[in-house]
């Protein structure tokens, strides 16, 4: 029960934490920045959550996000509406979601193996698409979606809790969420039971894909920019939220709430190394050790469960 309740006590003690070493963290200003910049890797490991307790996992999200808000930009700097632009985007992401499935499953080949590649070809391809350039003409009232504010807070917030609900529905009320703790505990017992084990391994990873395309969309909205080589290493901060908050890469175990929990941890480590003048290089090195721990009791307390 400690150990479930360890990633929650763990972000009650930094914001403690944080608000005693620095009179700037409690404002207003400070936390509504703190939710805009967690709020990309907050949605991208929602999905994650998905893949991992599918026993996948999906080292391409980066690059998907990238070419997501590149090609969303692309379409709105050529006249179509915003809402067409951040649905492009999310197309985007489903379709190299539904290509990493497929890959996967029918070809079974190793989902560590499959995303690196896809990591290559998409980022390749959002680099020749763009020529290296990013897309500037965008449309003004497209920045609403990652900076504006809905009733006082920022409306990232309320896309963030949508897609927490949905994810959290899924995973805890539907057949598809059962399937996929399935999957990730014993894929073979799963096939064997009569569980359609590619087809619900395909729509996980395109539903994650999906929340990805979304991702990219706010963060090029964020930046008013479709950067070709946007998220770089937030593949890497996905996955560390979800094993921050209590996932399993072994599969078969996450939450949303853990997921969520983890990502706002990571998010006031390092908005808490800027106000504290920590090196932005440091606070790498302080993430890859909190992910090492988080694996590391993880890994004890299965042991423990085993003998």
């Amino acid at each position: 029960m400690i150990q479930r309740l360890l990633p929650f006590l763990t972000l009650a003690v930094l914001f403690v934490a944080l608000s005693l070493a620095s009179p700037h963290f409690l404002t207003n200003t400070n936390l509504s920045s703190v939710v805009r910049q967690t709020a990309v890797i907050n949605i991208m490991a929602l999905g994650m959550t998905l893949i991992i307790v599918a026993g996948g996992i999906d080292l391409s999200v980066g690059a998907i996000l990238a070419m997501g808000g590149l090609l969303g930009t692309m379409a709105m700097s050529k006249g179509y509406p915003v809402a067409a632009g951040v649905a492009i985007g999310i197309v985007t992401g489903m379709f190299w979601g539904l290509a990493n499935g497929f890959l996967t499953t029918r070809l079974r080949i190793n989902p560590f193996i499959v995303t690196l590649g896809t990591l290559g070809i998409v980022r390749g391809l959002t680099l020749i698409i763009s020529n290296g350039l990013p897309v500037h003409q965008i449309p003004r009232e497209f920045s609403f979606l990652g900076e504006g504010n809905l009733l006082g807070v920022p409306f990232v917030l309320w896309i963030l809790l949508a897609c927490a609900l949905a994810v959290h529905v899924i995973l805890e009320h539907t057949r598809l969420g059962r399937y996929a703790f399935a999957i990730g505990s014993n894929p073979d017992a799963a096939f064997y039971a009569g569980i359609p084990v590619a087809f619900y391994t395909t729509a996980i990873y395109a539903i994650g894909g999906m929340l990805t395309g979304l991702a990219g969309m706010i963060e090029a909205s964020r930046l008013m920019t479709g950067q070709p080589t946007a998220g770089q290493g937030y593949e890497l901060q996905a996955i560390a939220a979800v094993v921050i908050g209590g996932g399993s890469l072994r599969g078969g175990e996450g939450s949303v709430v853990g997921t969520l929990i983890g990502a706002f941890i990571m998010g006031l480590l390092s908005n808490g190394s800027d106000l504290l003048g920590i090196s932005p290089y440091l606070q790498q090195a302080i993430i890859g050790a909190v992910i090492i721990l988080a694996v590391s009791f993880d890994e004890l307390r299965k042991r423990r469960l085993i003998t």
